[in-house]
């Protein structure tokens, strides 16, 4: 029973808004209370639905309904504030003495009192027992109070000496009535809590966009700070990755000078060995025909008849002796192809590593992949779109579509329902059994009713198959040599970095970039089907990451 007769604290009914007791006092989802005109007014002036306390945001304007309990509790509260105030309207007590940077009651005499009310007619400050007859005398009834102020001077028409009640719209000031009906007659003049209720609507609206404003720039500072630390970790990989391939491409290099040194070095002893037989034999070949020119000198000087031919018949003149026939036999060292076939394993190699790092590289950019889906809006009348929106197959006939401003009317093409004007994003299309396509990403900006001339210039960023042909539509366009045919792009979108890559998905290789774009628009991935033949029918499909 003793908690029934318990009150919390006077600020905890007092509207944060209106900075005054509780009126039909709500309660928002996140919790805190105000009155339910001020919540209504505050989120009738802003942009977003939020909390004045907490700035919690809400998605839909939350019904609101009054607390009973809290109106009850206001209502308690008001009741024992004004029996606690009459209780002492008689007394002098310690409470009610006029303290510093408080207003005083103008007709005390010996002790001050702290004034509860000022009167503009009296221009006088009353403390509560003086105030009394303001409260029950008729006459004195009609005077307007108005919480304690000093200088009530000030409140008066310096003109007129008649309450300052209007406000002039025309001239920023406050008016008396005689001021209305006399200069600022023709001025748009309007009651002072009309002003008062305006302006601070609009204090209230200006702190609502104050605090969105600050609420926009935390959240972009949040988002400034996660891409440093990205970007942080990004270039840490890719110092990481760069180290990696580097040092494998000088490791390989290495590893291939020796090889050709060895190789070289190798081929140089067995030529070196191959040389000294030659010359061992021919050397002994040499040896053997001195001896025997030596012998045939001996015998030509002669003069012995039987003797010369008994040599002669040793000898064996008529046969010459068994040596080697050189005439053919030649010799010519060649290193020729050494440093070619050295250079082309280590082109082999870089390829190897090449294709790791591409692929690597497709990987991190599939990491921004994005949903896309055709729009029908846009579509040419030459192209039919699945009931999912991911195929687009361009027919023989036209369809008869309405001509609303979005549509394509001319160029056979279609754009994406999503649009981006910031970030990074990538998806994926199946181009398979088409001979002419044409994938990219265009600016919103660009000509749907007439030809579209295909260059970043114009905005359009893409490629283009025509046949066995590829070109990736630059200025001027750019002939591209691709070592197979693409069965799927990924086309992936760095709009504050002005890239646009494509990738040959299954390959995991890189087909071309443009670079240095400068993105001032929406951005809408844009997709080409070509003209319907006999070759080109299959659809383009985009295809889930």
């Amino acid at each position: 029973m003793a908690a029934a007769s318990y009150l919390p604290s006077e600020d905890q009914f007092f509207c944060t808004i209106c900075l005054d007791l509780f009126t039909d006092p709500v309660t928002i989802p996140c919790g805190h209370n105000f009155c339910k005109d001020c919540i209504e007014e505050h989120w009738d002036t802003s942009y977003w639905c939020q909390c004045p306390m907490c700035n919690k945001e809400f998605y839909t304007r939350p019904e609101l309904h009054v607390n009973t309990f809290i109106s009850e509790m206001v209502s308690q509260f008001r009741q024992s504030a004004q029996q606690k105030a009459s209780s002492s309207s008689s007394s002098s007590s310690e409470q009610q003495v006029f303290k510093p940077g408080e207003v005083p009651c103008d007709v005390c005499t010996e002790t001050k009192l702290k004034a509860l009310k000022s009167c503009l007619v009296c221009l006088t400050s009353y403390c509560e027992t003086h105030l009394e007859p303001h409260l029950t005398k008729s006459g004195l009834k009609r005077h307007q109070l108005i919480d304690p102020v000093e200088n009530l001077e000030d409140r008066m028409c310096p003109k007129h000496d008649k309450p300052l009640e209007l406000f002039c719209k025309t001239d920023q000031t406050c008016v008396c009535m005689l001021c209305h009906v006399s200069d600022h007659k023709m001025h748009d003049v309007v009651p002072l809590k009309q002003e008062y209720d305006e302006k601070k609507a609009a204090m209230v609206k200006a702190n609502a966009e104050s605090q969105q404003m600050i609420h926009t720039r935390r959240k972009k500072i949040k988002e400034f700070k996660e891409s440093v630390d990205l970007s942080e970790k990004d270039a840490d990989r890719e110092i990481t990755e760069g180290v990696q391939v580097l040092t494998a491409l000088m490791e390989s290099v290495e590893r291939g000078l020796n090889q050709l040194i060895d190789t070289v070095r190798m081929k140089q002893k067995t030529t070196e060995g191959q040389a000294k037989t030659f010359i061992k034999d021919l050397e002994q070949e040499i040896s053997k025909l001195k001896k025997r020119s030596a012998e045939i000198k001996r015998l030509s000087h002669c003069d012995d008849h039987l003797n010369f031919l008994q040599g002669v018949q040793s000898l064996k003149i008529q046969h010459r002796p068994p040596t080697k026939n050189w005439t053919n036999v030649s010799f010519h060292p060649s290193y020729e192809g050494s440093v070619r076939r050295a250079v082309a394993e280590l082109k082999d190699s870089l390829s190897l590593v090449m294709k790791k790092q591409q692929e690597a590289e497709l990987k991190r950019v599939q990491r921004y992949a994005v949903e896309v889906t055709f729009d029908p809006d846009t579509a040419n009348p030459e192209i039919i779109l699945s009931p999912d929106e991911k195929h687009a197959r361009p027919v023989k006939v036209k369809k008869d579509l309405p001509d609303n401003p979005e549509r394509f009317s001319v160029c056979v093409c279609v754009l994406a329902k999503q649009s981006f004007s910031s970030g990074t994003f990538y998806y994926e299309v199946q181009v398979k059994g088409k001979t002419g396509w044409e994938l990219g990403v265009v600016r919103e900006s660009i000509n749907r009713k007439g030809r579209i001339r295909l260059s970043p210039r114009c905005g359009n960023w893409s490629i283009w198959r025509n046949g066995n042909e590829y070109k990736a539509l630059d200025d001027p366009p750019v002939r591209l040599s691709l070592k197979s045919q693409p069965q799927k792009v990924g086309v992936f979108v760095d709009y504050e970095e002005g890239l646009v890559s494509f990738y040959d998905v299954d390959a995991a290789a890189l087909i071309y970039s443009f670079t240095g774009c400068s993105f001032t628009e929406n951005l809408y991935p844009y997709f080409n089907p070509g003209f319907f033949h006999s070759k080109n029918c299959a659809p383009l499909i985009i295809s889930p990451v």
